[in-house]
């Protein structure tokens, strides 16, 4: 359910804020009228995205148990992994310039007589969102189809989805009241740090899958053995395996995959907000 909140959470925030920044400028210079193509923008992105990872999980299902779905879980976690890491500093760097970059490019589609233009602005920023959410939500499925999951944990899960989205529906309406003026720069801050833990722990999968592979025979031997303490499908197990990767018998390679991970883009990413803060002192 946690998973499921936090990167609905995110990602609607993010989609959402696109679209209540659009919203805004048109509203403020009196194109009111042109709600319509954004809003068609968004349905689009949003069908097509609920109808891609449907068709996609039940494609793969067909091959539970099997090797190629081996291969399709692994290949699912190293892309979410990817585009966590991808989006978290994608949006450190330019959240201070989103709006004005937005309102750009609504000019050029306005200027040039293209009212579609607006709706396809709209369709990829919310489609890319989507996307995205796609892959994180297919990982955690396919994550948690390893341990003995019940009807009850998959309601959370989809209760955690339900949650997150509304939520971020809930601040994107606060966006839009209040000029697009909402600081989320601190939030995002927080919630990249821990959008990276998730991506550490999903490259800790990976991991394991090369090695139950036979891809990778450096460093399988375990470190310890926890199950007697925390079982990993247990409730406490699986939080904390979702969010952080945590293992009941992790491999040396496992391990050292998670630290390294965490320690150069944590670094990374509070090297870059201290860049920016100074940058943005200088100029001020």
């Amino acid at each position: 359910m946690i998973p499921t909140f936090i990167i609905f959470l995110r990602e609607g925030i993010e989609a959402s804020m696109v679209v209540a920044i659009l919203l805004t400028y048109l509203k403020r210079i009196g194109q009111s009228q042109h709600f319509r193509e954004v809003f068609m923008g968004v349905g689009a992105a949003l069908i097509l995205t609920v109808l891609g990872g449907i068709g996609a999980y039940f494609a793969i299902s067909r091959y539970s148990g099997s090797s190629v779905q081996t291969y399709f879980e692994t290949a699912t976690y190293v892309v979410a992994a990817g585009f966590l890491t991808i989006m978290t500093f994608w949006m450190h760097k330019h959240a201070r310039t989103m709006a004005g970059e937005l309102r750009v490019r609504s000019d050029v589609a306005l200027s040039a007589g293209n009212r579609w233009g607006l709706a396809l602005l709209s369709f990829q920023a919310v489609g890319r969102e989507g996307l995205e959410t796609m892959v994180f939500t297919l990982a955690i499925l396919f994550a948690n189809s390893h341990q003995a999951a019940t009807p009850v944990q998959g309601n959370l899960v989809l209760l955690g989805a339900a949650l997150g989205l509304g939520l971020a529906l809930v601040m994107a309406v606060a966006i839009y009241r209040m000029g697009a003026k909402v600081n989320l720069k601190i939030f995002f801050r927080f919630l990249g740090i821990v959008l990276m833990l998730f991506a550490a722990g999903l490259l800790t999968d990976a991991t394991e899958n090369f090695q139950q592979l036979g891809w990778i025979t450096l460093g399988s031997h375990v470190m310890w053995n926890t199950s007697t303490f925390m079982h990993e499908s247990s409730n406490t197990g699986d939080v904390l395996h979702s969010l952080f990767g945590y293992a009941e018998q992790p491999t040396v390679l496992q391990g050292l995959v998670w630290l390294i991970y965490i320690v150069v883009s944590v670094t990374i990413f509070v090297t870059m907000g201290r860049r920016s803060h100074t940058h943005a002192a200088r100029q001020g």
